[in-house]
């Protein structure tokens, strides 16, 4: 039986790290899959579960689920007041600015094949990410129109949790998550699977603070990155960076 990493389980809820490439439950986006981390984590506890958040089947990470409705119900509370601190590790195209706040409402358009039942787009909704740059390389590749290439390690929060909100956010101020097949650019993500062998979305969800929805305690999670971002750390000389630190201020 596939077991994924847990990193926090009681008789409430369990956190598990999900890896790049899982579902976290059935999509008719993806009608060929088979394994959904909700059907994993219910048959290694051995008892029903419920999701209380999204995280993209491409992002690796912290995923929790609750143990039973009361408990799913409270746990989904805290997501929509926004009072949940996500906290997420990405690799991104070019020389990220130094730390800033990016806002920048989303409309959540209806997908051809998930959303069927909708034709018309949402309303744009108000969504802020923070950042901070951590660190930078340049490598002597041509990838693109210009002699070198460059790329950034980002510490990223998002305030919100709109669909493919860091995605979406990283691409509006030009500098695209590598890996990523929606928002990203073709030539980098290539040249990251042929140079590096690196074919997943370079964002993982390192860490996620909230308060215990029975206990009321805080409770911080964290999980760690899987050997392929690992590998790309070391290989561009990170590691003294890529532990989190403080993330800007909103303006007033």
């Amino acid at each position: 039986m596939e077991v994924l990493p847990v990193l926090y389980q009681d008789d409430y809820l369990v956190a598990v790290d999900k890896p790049s490439g899982l579902l976290v439950h059935r999509s008719p986006i993806d009608r060929h899959e088979t394994r959904f981390a909700l059907q994993l984590v219910r048959d290694q506890v051995g008892r029903r579960v419920y999701p209380v958040h999204r995280l993209d089947k491409p992002t690796s990470g912290v995923l929790l689920f609750a143990l039973d409705p009361e408990t799913a119900a409270a746990l989904s509370r805290q997501f929509v007041e926004h009072s949940v601190e996500k906290h997420y590790l990405a690799v991104v195209r070019g020389f990220c600015p130094e730390a800033g706040v990016i806002d920048h409402a989303i409309q959540d358009k209806p997908d051809s094949i998930a959303d069927r039942r909708r034709s018309q787009p949402r309303p744009a909704q108000e969504a802020q990410t923070r950042f901070r740059c951590l660190a930078t390389v340049e490598l002597p590749h041509a990838v693109d129109r210009y002699p070198q290439s460059r790329y950034s390690l980002v510490h990223l929060q998002p305030l919100q949790g709109r669909r493919h909100q860091l995605r979406r956010h990283m691409k509006h101020i030009g500098h695209p998550i590598i890996g990523d097949a929606k928002y990203g650019k073709g030539v980098h993500n290539r040249f990251f699977r042929d140079q590096y062998l690196s074919d997943r979305l370079l964002l993982a969800c390192t860490g996620m603070s909230l308060r215990h929805p029975v206990s009321g305690e805080p409770l911080r999670l964290a999980a760690g990155l899987d050997a392929t971002f690992t590998r790309l750390i070391r290989t561009f000389g990170w590691e003294n960076a890529a532990g989190q630190r403080p993330l800007p201020e909103l303006p007033a």
